[in-house]
Order: structure tokens, then C-alpha cells, then sequence
């Protein structure tokens, strides 16, 4: 179950109030009159099963209440009622396949945008790859991935290609690009570095490295492990059941090739740039294709449940003023 918190102007009372009361899955429906100062109106509290929650949002934006006054989404982690259990009972679908696009939009937002927190994991992922790389640490190499933060970006591009929406796709591409570039250029002196230290050698990184030789030499395995960690990544961003998504880029080789990249650039060694880049280049490809077109079914299958739920579905469930 979603617990929904709103704030709703006056003359929007009836018309927030009817929807909620008249939708299938919305329960525990409370009022508040005039109860909010800030802005001012009632306060509405209700909550609503998850397989129901986004058609339930997208009526009440359509009211306006999001531009006088407020919606607010928690997660209820558990619910004890039997009004609870025949308003998802009665919603179509299961909650755990539910599609919140609200929710997806939310979190692919934070996560996709450039800042300095974000570069600075970026950059620091990338550098301890290089140590890996040089190293020949597969360890190493596996800790950069949980590192790095660049799933948000590549799943907030997912997102916004399927909801074809230009400035969120600009926004998490500027990320991506501008990103791995800086963290990249960083490594990059990182390793002339730490060459110039003693820690690093030109010799240790053109020497045969079997524990991490596969981040620059790229095969169809790379697509397909790629893809895979696609389809998981954005079912673990959807799912009411969903986990990290950090723990997804373990699964994907994009921060290990671009540090390797950097340090072939720095230590000008054509080949592995090249083939590290490639590398990167299949990664990518492979995400982006899985995400989408495991938003695209998801929608689909989201369009076809709430199909059936409106031809069988009873037309509300109870409510209660305070």
C-alpha cells in the first residue's frame, strides 16, 4: 500500500474528494477540513493499493492540486485491515508488478542529475578501477562497481525515452557524457600520477592481466551481460520489491572500461583505449536497449491490466471523514 498526504484548496474539495472516494483501490479515505495553513486548504489522507497508484495520482493531477496544492507518496510497509486487503483485492494486477510512474520519475531525477557529490563518486569509482586494472585485481575492479553511480543516469535516460520527454533525457545524457569525461581526465592524472610515484608502471599495465583483461577486449558476452544487468537494473527501479541499484552496475563493466580507457590514454596505449572504449561504448548500448524495452512491456502490460480492471472492477471503496 501507498499512503497519499494532501493538501487541497477549497475549490478543489469535492472534485478531490469524489475522485478518491469513487476509485478502485483507495481506502482509509480521512478529511481534514481547512487543516493546513501553508498552503491553505484541507488536509486529505488516504492510502491506496500500489497496483491502483498511478492512476489515482495521474486523476488527481489532472484536478490541478499539484500547482495549489500538494501530494505527498509514502511507502506503507504494513497494513493491518480488512479495508486494506479488498482495496487491493479489488485494484487490478499485483502490487509488485505495479508501474509508479511518478515514483520512477522521482527517483531517476535524483539520480540522473549532475552534481558534485555524483562526479566525485564517478571519479573516485573510476580511479579505483585503474588501481584494479593495473593491479590485475578483479576485487578492486568489483568494488568500482559498486561505486559507481552511473546507473542513475543510463536508467533516467531509459525512462525518458519511453515517456519521450526531451529534458529529462538531455538532463541524464549531460550526466553520462559530462561524467565519465571528467572522471575520466581525473584518472587519467591519477595515473601519471601515481606512475611518477612508483605505484603505478607502464610495464605492470602492458603485462598479461587474465583477471582483468576482459574490460578491453569486448565480445558479444559484454552486449549480453550488458542487456541482462539492463533488464535487471530497471525491474529493481520499478518493482515494489526492488533493491539497489547500485548493487545492479556490479553486473556491467561501464566505470572498469572507462578507467582502463584513461589509463591506455595516459600511458598512450592505442589499443587498449580503443578496445576499452568499445568496451564502454557495447555496455551502454546494452543497458539503454534492455531498459526501455523493459519499460515499454511493462507499460504495455500496465495498459492492458488497468483494461481489464475497469470492465471487472466495482466502482469504489469506503471512506471515512475526521
Amino acid at each position: 500500500m501507498l499512503h497519499l498526504r494532501l493538501i487541497v484548496p477549497a475549490d478543489l474539495r469535492e472534485p478531490v474528494r469524489e475522485l478518491l472516494d469513487g476509485s478502485v483501490g483507495v481506502t482509509h479515505l480521512i478529511t481534514l477540513p481547512d487543516a493546513a495553513v501553508r498552503p491553505a486548504g484541507d488536509v486529505v489522507l488516504c492510502d491506496v493499493a500500489r497496483e491502483a497508484a498511478d492512476e489515482v495520482l495521474g486523476a488527481l493531477r489532472a484536478t490541478g492540486i499539484t500547482e495549489h496544492g500538494a501530494i505527498g507518496v509514502e511507502q506503507v510497509e504494513l497494513t493491518l485491515s480488512a479495508a486494506a486487503d479488498e482495496a487491493e483485492r479489488l485494484a487490478p494486477g499485483e502490487g509488485a508488478d505495479a508501474l509508479v510512474w511518478e515514483e520512477v520519475s522521482e527517483i531517476t531525477h535524483e539520480e540522473s542529475t549532475l552534481t558534485g557529490v555524483y562526479l566525485a563518486f564517478l571519479a573516485v569509482a573510476t580511479m579505483l578501477a585503474a588501481c584494479g586494472a593495473v593491479l590485475d585485481s578483479a576485487i578492486l575492479v568489483v568494488g568500482a562497481m559498486a561505486v559507481g553511480p552511473e546507473f542513475g543516469p543510463l536508467a533516467g535516460l531509459c525512462v525518458a525515452l519511453v515517456q519521450r520527454r526531451a529534458r529529462p533525457a538531455l538532463r541524464s545524457l549531460t550526466a553520462l557524457v559530462v561524467g565519465f569525461a571528467v572522471a575520466m581526465a581525473l584518472t587519467a592524472g591519477f595515473t601519471l600520477l601515481m606512475d611518477a610515484l612508483g605505484l603505478f608502471s607502464h610495464e605492470a599495465f602492458e603485462a598479461a592481466r587474465p583477471n582483468t583483461s576482459f574490460i578491453w577486449k569486448p565480445d558479444a558476452t559484454s552486449f549480453v551481460v550488458a542487456f541482462l544487468a539492463g533488464i535487471a537494473g530497471l525491474l529493481s527501479l520499478t518493482s515494489a520489491k526492488a533493491g539497489m541499484l547500485v548493487g545492479v552496475a556490479i553486473s556491467v563493466t561501464t566505470v572498469p572500461a572507462a578507467a582502463n580507457a584513461a589509463v591506455a590514454l595516459a600511458y598512450d596505449d592505442l589499443g587498449q583505449f580503443w578496445g576499452s572504449s568499445t568496451q564502454l561504448a557495447l555496455n551502454t548500448a546494452g543497458i539503454l536497449l534492455a531498459g526501455t524495452l523493459t519499460l515499454t512491456v511493462q507499460r504495455g502490460a500496465w495498459w492492458l491490466t488497468r483494461r481489464r480492471g475497469r470492465v471487472a472492477g466495482p466502482p469504489r471503496a469506503g471512506g471515512v471523514d475526521g
